[in-house]
């Protein structure tokens, strides 16, 4: 984001708050309480947050999305024994964590999520968060809400909340570029008649024994059928894994989302997360226009953040069925 930009009274306001955990040197400052940035997508937290990382004078920082950190600490601590060892691998000596896209939707991941999150209170590392949640919204599901509970007093204790939500959402006024992940499209094809019709399959490795059928693969580009990715045991994780080989993604026949089963949805949720952040370039052939694809859907709520994402993407009509 240009150093010049003009920030809204939210951002501003955020901004400061970030602002006043460096001293006069840019440096953090000992033992301050954190900060978590919260509100709808596209209202500039994640901007808010790296403007104010990359001002501070110190080499103990650290910046993660919080899918890809998360991740690498399952690994690390199954690898290492502990949650301890594994936050002292991934984060070395760090004074300032920052996370982005903070979140905890389900009851396994909470209970590694509240281990992290008394691991860093414990050692006094600063900790900077970006949610589309407020702290209270965290776990949202009403059968394991309560048991989470415990660990959102724990984080209003450590942490300052500033709720970071303007009424625009600056994704859908900002010009369209065609690199990184926007180098794809989202191809509107009520039919499903868009693209070659591919018979044979491709199994890519996952790992622990695990396979995923791809639908092509050619060098580093890579196409999946929404139920061959989303409507099998996939996660975050796995998709991280498949960057490492696959810098080109095409998601294809993805149906409205109100038809498939909830846990299909958040797996394009996370997909989409993972490709963002990544920005790679990406491609959705679906049968409805973004809002129409993502609406109708219960228990999901970071659909919004989504919607937002793929509306980013150029449309593409692939059928005589023209916008209107």
């Amino acid at each position: 984001m240009h150093p010049d930009i003009i920030l809204d009274p939210a951002q501003l306001a955020a901004g400061d708050a970030l602002a006043a955990l460096l001293d006069r040197h840019a440096r953090p400052r000992k033992r301050q309480r954190g900060r978590y940035l919260h509100g709808r997508p596209g209202r500039g937290k994640t901007m808010v947050m790296d403007r104010f990382f990359a001002t501070v004078a110190s080499n103990r920082k650290r910046r993660f999305h919080f899918h890809g950190f998360f991740a690498a600490l399952h690994t690390a601590a199954h690898d290492l024994g502990s949650i301890e060892r594994a936050v002292a691998a991934l984060l070395d000596d760090a004074d300032l964590v920052c996370f982005d896209e903070f979140h905890v939707n389900d009851i396994g991941d909470a209970m590694l999520v509240t281990r992290l999150l008394d691991t860093l209170f414990a050692q006094r590392r600063t900790l900077v968060v970006t949610s589309n949640y407020a702290p209270a919204e965290l776990l949202p599901n009403p059968l394991f809400h309560d048991h989470f509970v415990p660990t959102i007093t724990r984080i209003l204790d450590h942490l300052d909340v500033i709720t970071l939500d303007g009424p625009l959402d600056y994704r859908t006024l900002a010009t369209r570029r065609d690199t990184g992940f926007c180098a794809g499209g989202y191809v509107l094809d009520p039919d499903g008649t868009s693209g070659p019709v591919i018979r044979a399959g491709v199994d890519i490795d996952l790992g622990n024994g695990r396979t995923v059928r791809a639908t092509s693969v050619d060098a580093d580009a890579v196409t999946f059928d929404f139920r061959q990715l989303c409507g099998t045991p996939t996660g975050a994780a796995d998709y991280l894994a498949l960057l490492t080989r696959f810098r080109h993604w095409t998601l294809r026949e993805v149906p409205p989302l109100r038809t498939v089963p909830p846990d299909w949805a958040m797996r394009l949720v996370n997909l989409i997360d993972v490709l963002y952040d990544a920005d790679i370039p990406c491609t959705i052939h679906a049968a409805e226009r973004v809002a129409e694809l993502t609406s109708g859907v219960p228990g999901v709520a970071e659909l919004a953040r989504t919607t937002s994402r793929l509306g980013e993407l150029p449309l593409i009509v692939c059928s005589a069925q023209q916008a209107h």
